[in-house]
């Protein structure tokens, strides 16, 4: 089982798993083997088990969401390899408490033999001085570093920290997962040790709302248990369940990894026009408190991007709502972004606009610049005619259908396509009125 943040401090964190301690810590495991989850990192011969049984000094950077075992990955390590423990948190800790905690432990290395196991909660948000100052008990190893974030290391962690550790990616729990937890902390003597039942559907719905997090699961576990008996029962039904877990707060860290990750479903969804997954990422970015404005920067964006002139109105839906975010604010404006949201993925998708800005800009890259063709140069100054500037440039509206055939692009593109439309919503007409057109600029018409 995975478990909950340790008491601060140095020790062993099964010092804190008294009577009185919250029931996650009182679960925590203290073998690898009673690690639910993470197969991966269980699997004999694993860089995980054979630092641990083998007694090796390396230093650990263990990157997943909350709950699912990096401080129990921390405490097992200390346990099994009989080093001491030392918690620095990163939310209160400075430079100074980074560097007590290293002499400290460089002192009893020297003094006793003893080593430490120095656990780093949420490393991501020490600063990069803050984290310089880890280097040298990882360098020298005066501390088996372990240090857990939640936010993707390769952008919240400096380099030379991440080079001398072993990075270690953990998974959400799956729901069975969480039900081998909860069922252990039922009938465990470290737990609830079989003192109340609980009834499925009181069991489904904690595994539900713990979103994968075990440590959210067995405090609400921990919640219901407690509302049950202060009813006089023995027992936890869903009523219990519903009163101790009022609601399930949302699982998502809008300052980390995961940001990325739910931005990146929200917008591939409204891409691929399934309106209901977007709602869902819509409303999980809203409950955690998103910033609107950036979520109506996102679909501005995809208006031009994934949908151009299949819908030339998009944009505009995507400006409006943007503006109106600006002049309202939420939670109003939340209706405004859902709007937005379902009106551009149900929308007609073409990337035709998005394609035609690369090969052009690609076509630049490369060199293929050439002259503006004289007729088209500035002819405003004294002496340009002289120049031959303008002198035979045909005025476009003098033209029937107010297109003139001539040269427009630089010799080296003057064949070159690169808006290609879609046979896709309004873009179907665009197509068939800008081949006619082309034509006709180019001297191919019939």
């Amino acid at each position: 089982m995975t478990g909950s943040a340790p008491a601060g401090g140095s020790g062993s964190l099964s010092s804190a798993s008294h009577a009185a301690a919250p029931l996650a810590v009182r679960m925590r495991p203290r073998t690898l083997d009673e690690l639910v989850g993470q197969q991966q990192l269980r699997a004999a011969g694993s860089p995980l088990r054979r630092l641990i049984e083998g007694d090796q000094s390396m230093s650990l950077l263990l990157w997943g969401p909350p709950g699912t075992g990096k401080t129990t990955i921390a405490s097992i390590v200390s346990q099994q390899t009989g080093r001491r423990f030392v918690e620095v948190s990163a939310v209160s800790a400075g430079v100074k408490e980074v560097r007590s905690a290293i002499d400290s432990a460089r002192a009893s290395l020297v003094r006793t033999g003893a080593e430490t196991v120095l656990f780093v909660d949420e490393v991501h948000r020490f600063s990069k001085a803050q984290q310089d100052a880890l280097l040298p008990g990882v360098e020298n190893r005066w501390v088996t570093l372990v240090a857990a974030t939640t936010e993707n290391p390769y952008f919240s962690v400096i380099s030379p920290l991440l080079s001398r550790s072993l990075l270690l990616r953990l998974e959400s729990l799956t729901d069975d997962d969480v039900r081998e937890v909860i069922a252990h902390a039922l009938v465990d003597e470290r737990g609830l040790a079989g003192g109340v039942e609980a009834d499925d559907d009181a069991l489904e719905h904690v595994v539900r709302l713990a979103g994968g997090d075990a440590r959210r699961a067995l405090t609400y576990l921990e919640a219901a248990a407690g509302a049950a008996q202060a009813r006089g029962v023995e027992r936890i039904d869903l009523a219990s369940a519903e009163t101790a877990v009022d609601q399930a707060a949302v699982r998502y860290d809008k300052d980390g990894d995961q940001h990325y990750d739910v931005v990146s479903a929200f917008i591939k969804s409204v891409r691929g026009s399934d309106a209901d997954a977007a709602m869902h990422y819509l409303a999980r970015m809203i409950e955690a408190g998103e910033d609107p404005r950036f979520i109506a920067r996102r679909l501005m964006i995809l208006a031009s991007e994934d949908i151009g002139l299949a819908d030339p109105t998009a944009l505009t839906t995507a400006v409006a709502a943007a503006q109106t975010v600006q002049l309202i604010g939420m939670p109003e404006a939340g209706l405004t972004l859902a709007h937005a949201t379902i009106a551009l993925a149900v929308a007609p998708k073409s990337n035709a606009v998005t394609i035609a800005l690369g090969e052009a800009s690609a076509d630049v890259r490369a060199g293929r610049l050439g002259t503006v063709p004289p007729h088209l140069r500035d002819a405003h100054y004294g002496g340009s005619k002289k120049l031959g500037h303008g002198t035979t440039y045909e005025y476009a509206h003098d033209h029937p259908f107010g297109i003139a055939p001539q040269q427009y692009a630089p010799d080296p593109v003057v064949d070159a396509s690169y808006y290609r439309p879609k046979e896709i919503g309004a873009e179907a007409a665009i197509k068939e009125r800008w081949e006619r057109v082309r034509r006709i600029v180019r001297g191919e018409a019939d």
